[in-house]
Order: structure tokens, then sequence, then C-alpha cells
């Protein structure tokens, strides 16, 4: 029996993606922007304008030259963009940063939900309230050092990994906190911007293949792995 298609939207270099195919599917990914590290078949297309696409009975022609129509798609995965919803404000005022991300959650949402098939959203924790009933997945509850808590929305009944931050007590990682001038060490890797320590990413993270701008945007592939094994369940209980 083959293993069922995701379709990955907004999947940039393809974290998510790889916890999806170790968890048993067939994994392929679209983005707006160019992907070249994405390691499963890619359309470079905008997420909403391809589930429409989808919609309408249209296929979608990936790079290794599969082409995809809607009732191949046995689930769906969406990571609209985050920024918007980062708590950085005063962080970005100070740097002049003017970040004008849209919200697509809802509009993601509205399409998937015309898919009548299982669906994931996944957003950072700020942007929780936008999300409904959301369960939370933390690193340290999957006995890796990263507190990088991520939500996840579905149609379906999802457990979310609960939070084991004093599993990980040494502070021997990179950190930039420098009260009073001290340099001070974390427990758990920090993944983000142009941190230090970025020799300790695709351990901490389980990517090896991404450049820094992946790695900063990447759901560790344990997280959807974990998602994954939960919609393999749900397929495999319910009728086609």
């Amino acid at each position: 029996m083959s293993a069922p298609l995701l379709l990955d939207l907004f999947c940039c270099q393809g974290g998510a993606s790889r916890g999806y195919a170790d968890a048993g599917f067939d994994v392929i990914g679209v983005d707006i922007d160019p992907q070249s590290r994405y390691p499963y078949p890619f359309l470079q297309m905008d997420a909403i304008r391809a589930l429409d696409l989808l919609l309408d009975g249209l296929p979608l022609e990936f790079s290794s030259g599969r082409t995809i129509v809607f009732s191949d798609i046995a689930a769906y995965h969406a990571s609209p963009p985050c920024q918007s919803f980062l708590n950085l404000g005063k962080v970005n005022q100070a740097l002049g940063r003017d970040y004008d991300y849209p919200n697509l959650i809802g509009p993601i949402r509205a399409l998937l939900k015309e898919t009548n098939r299982p669906y994931v959203i996944e957003n950072v924790q700020d942007a929780a309230d936008h999300l409904y009933f959301p369960v939370r997945v933390c690193g340290t509850g999957l006995g890796r050092p990263l507190r990088r808590h991520r939500m996840f929305e579905s149609n379906i009944a999802l457990e979310g990994v609960a939070c084991a931050h004093s599993r990980f007590k040494e502070p021997k990682y990179w950190t930039g906190w420098r009260p009073n001038g001290q340099h001070r060490l974390s427990t758990v890797v920090q993944v983000y911007g142009n941190a230090g320590g970025q020799h300790e990413w695709p351990e901490a993270m389980g990517i090896d293949w991404m450049d820094r701008h992946g790695f900063v945007e990447a759901i560790p592939p344990a997280y959807t792995e974990h998602i994954g094994k939960q919609l393999i369940t749900h397929l495999a209980a319910v009728p086609a």
C-alpha cells in the first residue's frame, strides 16, 4: 500500500516536511519563494493560489515532473508566516525594523476546511489566540535541548507534547544574555537571527541540510513526526 500524500503549504526548507515523511507520509511542498534545499518534490507558488487551483479541479506540477490533483492528497499541513505574531516589538523598534507580514491563518483555514481532509495549521506560541484549540509541542518534551514552542491546530483531535524544561539543567549553550555585562550560558540551544552557537543547531534541531535562514524559520522534524503519526493513525481508522 502506498504512503498517503501530504501537501506542505508554506514549506520553506522542509523541516515540517521531513517530520511528516518520517511519520510515514509521501510529502510534497509549496512555497512562494524558491527553495533549492527543499528535499522533496517542490512547487514555487503562492500557497493560497495553489490550494485554490486544486479546489477548482486543476492539477499542480512539481519540480520532479510529478503532477498532483486534488483527489491525490490525503492530508495538509500549513505554516503561514509567523512574523506578524512575534513578540519582538521593542527589539524591532530599536533596530529600525518594520515588518509588514499579513495574517494568513484565517484565509488558509477557510480553504483547508473546503478540502474535507485532515489538516494541520502550525504557528508560533504568540499566534495561539488566532488558532482554534491548538496543542503545543515543546522540544524539551521530545528530549531535545530546545524551548521552541510551536502551536498546532487541526480538524482532528491531536495530543501535544508537554514541556520538560527541567530535563536540561546544565548551562552550556551560547546565549546573548549579558546581565550587568556578564556572559551567561543557556541550558537550551538558541536558534534565531545571527545568534552564536550555530554549530549546535543541526544536532539540536535534527536538521543537516538547511542554511542559516532555513534553521531560523524551521520546525524541528521531531515535532511534525509526532503530529504526523497521529494523522496517519486517523487516516488508517477513517474510510477514504
